[in-house]
């Protein structure tokens, strides 16, 4: 089992675009169409620019699934897959407009789509309502994540409209025409399946967020100090992800002083630190839709208290026991229990819970400190898709998959129950892991997690 560092040189080149090339995408697309079958259709919307406030808007990102099936990311576009059509790969986009293009930006257009984008055919997402009846003539099966009705507008609503439409069109034209759509299914889990599978490329997309978030975490050690704004951290913090080449977060950071720290996720972000404080921050870098999520807890003046120390070795105890843990063929929640037994054996020996070892593990006494698990996948979402169960039982963990492993403490001020040095500790350590055919890659190791080292950066800085 490994725990590598980061390529030498991966940060000089972080600017540069992954390489996951139009072959990457049309292969992805073949394979959900092969497990679809050529009676199936299958339709994926894009996501829309949304009204922020006034006349801006949020910053627009395609939405996971339809970048991982298309690499279009534009607006109010419509993927539909027909393994079994002449042109089975067709793309619905906003037709070229200078006067918006002048505005706005450059579209790709319907030749755009054909001709960079690798579609078998194009349309102007103006033609929905038209086309798509006829597009699913002959299909048995419809994929389609239905979504509620109340409040679905824009091209979300037109797509789900136009879908019904098709679907009693055949039904009613069946007597005299082609076999109508029998089924309606969600194509959620198909897609999810695949995306939790990490291919070459997706993992060095992750490996380039994880090092930018590394370099990003180290400047917010190097300027954190007693007086700062938890703010002014987070401004030096992300400001190296974008000197690096990251265009956006994956998250919005966590970065939270003293007690702060033991809100799960709190993104407040405007406290002042004060001396003696430790300070947690939980953060990602995104890099071509990859991003990674890294959690790092280290004291902001310097120097840990001893209980302070404590809680963290204790925390980082239990980080190491659950990286340990990964490895294929284990069951997902196996990270999280072998975390949580170390956890559990430190807290009964610092005196934050009492009882017997076995019944405080198997007990809930340990999530009064410890409330969320352990992993959750990692990918195009932070939290990415992928089962964890398969009814009762935990998935088996595979070659590709990559998790983050993550315990913490958190003792409120208002934890009575608890000795009262340690109140007001909240301690996460999390890193990114890959899981290999012998073991795991932690694609973090490179971040700084050794309380002796974390006192050097920080009181170096």
């Amino acid at each position: 089992m490994t725990g590598t560092a980061a390529e030498p040189g991966l940060l000089a080149r972080a600017a540069d675009a992954t390489d996951i090339d139009a072959e990457a995408f049309a292969e992805r697309r073949e394979r959900l169409m092969q497990q679809l079958g050529e009676d199936a259709a299958a339709v994926f919307v894009g996501a829309s620019e949304a009204r922020r406030n006034g006349d801006v808007d949020h910053e627009f990102r395609q939405t996971s699934t339809f970048h991982y099936l298309t690499g279009f990311d534009e607006p109010d576009a419509v993927c539909l897959l027909r393994p079994g059509a002449e042109e089975p790969y067709m793309l619905f986009v906003r037709p070229r407009d200078l006067d918006q293009e002048l505005w706005l930006g450059p579209r790709a257009g319907v030749e755009g789509a054909v001709d960079d984008f690798d579609a078998d055919a194009a349309l102007p997402n103006d033609d929905l309502e038209e086309a798509l009846p006829e597009l699913l003539e002959g299909a048995e099966s419809l994929h389609y994540s239905l979504a509620p009705a109340e409040g679905l507008g824009g091209l979300a609503g037109r797509v789900q409209e136009a879908l019904l439409g098709a679907v009693a069109h055949g039904r009613a034209a069946s007597v005299r025409g082609p076999q109508p759509i029998e089924r309606v299914l969600d194509p959620f889990p198909l897609v999810s399946e695949l995306r939790l599978r990490k291919e070459p490329a997706e993992v060095e997309a992750l490996r380039r967020a994880v090092d930018i978030t590394g370099a990003g975490i180290e400047r917010a050690m190097r300027v954190a100090r007693p007086g700062l704004h938890e703010y002014e951290v987070q401004a030096e913090l992300e400001a190296e992800y974008r000197r690096l080449g990251s265009p956006r977060n994956a998250f919005p950071s966590i970065v939270a002083t003293g007690a702060n720290a033991c809100t799960l996720h709190y993104v407040t972000n405007r406290a002042r630190i004060v001396e003696g404080d430790l300070l947690l921050v939980d953060t990602g870098a995104e890099v071509d839709f990859y991003g990674a999520d890294v959690t790092r807890t280290f004291p902001a003046g310097g120097r840990f208290s001893a209980p302070q120390r404590a809680i963290y070795e204790l925390v980082l105890a239990a980080q190491r026991a659950g990286i340990e843990a990964v490895a294929p063929g284990v069951r997902f929640h196996e990270v999280h229990d072998a975390a949580v037994r170390t956890l559990a054996a430190g807290l009964l020996e610092l005196g934050l819970v009492e009882g017997e070892l076995e019944q405080i593990v198997e007990g809930d006494v340990v999530r009064a400190y410890y409330p969320h698990s352990t992993s959750h996948w990692l990918g195009l979402d932070v939290h990415d898709v992928g089962r964890y169960r398969f009814g009762e039982e935990s998935v088996a963990l595979e070659p590709g998959m990559v998790l983050t492993v993550e315990p913490g403490l958190y003792i409120r001020l208002d934890a009575v129950a608890a000795p009262a040095q340690y109140r007001g500790i909240g301690v996460r350590i999390e890193d990114d892991v890959l899981v290999t055919e012998t073991g795991y890659d932690v694609l973090s190791a490179a971040i700084p997690s050794d309380p002796d080292e974390l006192e050097r950066i920080v009181a170096g800085g």
